[in-house]
């Protein structure tokens, strides 16, 4: 009987969190200790969880912080305010604004704001150009964790056909760039799929890998997936569920039933955020040594 293969992050995560511990004692050898910023509009309980584990990693290993919280009734003008004051901050190294935004907020007003030497995720303009044109200052995390997946696990991208599910530019676009990219990690043949995609399943079923980040509980079932896909489930979405908490973590993927046909799949939770987090403390690390002149071992 075939064996489907667990894409795992955690392993990996520890990995790429020995590199930082490493290069931030190389850091410190310097006398320089980064320092990350952060910007949250949002009350979602998830984004909230996940910015209070970024914080958590980041103290965890020696990584200054400071945190901008914001409500999301708040006035555009005050998340203006809050992302110039630590993009301006001399102490402040690295800069990361949590997104989705409200919908009264000009995405682009911040994108501006944000300075591309401080940028971790590909938020500023000048960033996100460079890595679409092949000469990326930084990978964003996410995506960063679906390539470091797929390479650990001889996933090959190569001549394969990816489709990816979603189109937000935190993840999908970036994603889809480095997928497309000639060299390792890359030269894939590339489908993007969103909300107007006229049946998303003949989609799907193309592909030789499948990468979703749709934000959807269980939007692909098993009837949507062929035999032996490679599945990489970045969402991690809380639905009600009878349980001492009243929910239960649940991906893109319908995991029970799509596990069965596929041939690699990430576990949701464990898959992409560990290593998630893990590549926010990677960038820092990176921005953080460009900013200083400190040669660090994975730096760019």
């Amino acid at each position: 009987m075939r064996e489907t293969t667990l894409l795992r992050g955690r392993p990996l995560a520890d990995d790429v969190l020995d590199d930082v511990q490493t290069d931030l004692g190389t850091l410190r050898a310097h006398g320089v200790r980064p320092t990350l910023g952060t910007v949250l509009m949002s009350d979602d309980d998830a984004a909230v969880s996940f910015m209070d584990r970024k914080h958590e990693r980041c103290d965890a290993v020696g990584v200054r912080t400071k945190r901008a919280d914001l409500s999301p009734d708040d006035s555009a003008a005050a998340l203006y305010d809050a992302v110039e004051r630590l993009a301006t901050d001399d102490e402040v190294n690295a800069l990361f604004v949590q997104v989705p935004l409200p919908d009264h907020v000009d995405a682009g007003a911040v994108r501006a704001r944000v300075p591309p030497a401080k940028d971790i995720d590909c938020f500023a303009p000048a960033t996100l150009g460079r890595l679409v044109a092949g000469d990326p200052l930084v990978v964003p995390p996410t995506p960063a964790a679906v390539l470091k997946l797929l390479s650990a696990y001889d996933v090959e991208t190569a001549g394969r056909d990816v489709v990816v599910v979603g189109r937000t530019t935190a993840i999908c676009k970036p994603l889809a760039n480095l997928l497309l990219a000639r060299g390792p990690d890359g030269d894939a043949t590339v489908t993007v799929c969103h909300t107007a995609t006229r049946d998303l399943a003949a989609k799907t079923r193309t592909a030789d890998i499948l990468v979703t980040a749709a934000g959807t509980p269980r939007l692909v079932d098993a009837s949507m997936v062929s035999p032996g896909v490679s599945v990489v489930d970045v969402s991690v979405n809380r639905v009600p569920a009878d349980t001492e908490r009243g929910y239960e973590l649940v991906g893109d993927v319908d995991y029970e039933r799509v596990e069965s046909v596929a041939g690699a799949i990430t576990p949701v939770p464990g898959g992409v955020g560990p290593l998630t987090l893990a590549f926010v403390l990677r960038n820092v690390v990176d921005v953080t040594a460009r900013q200083t002149g400190v040669d660090v071992v994975d730096g760019p």
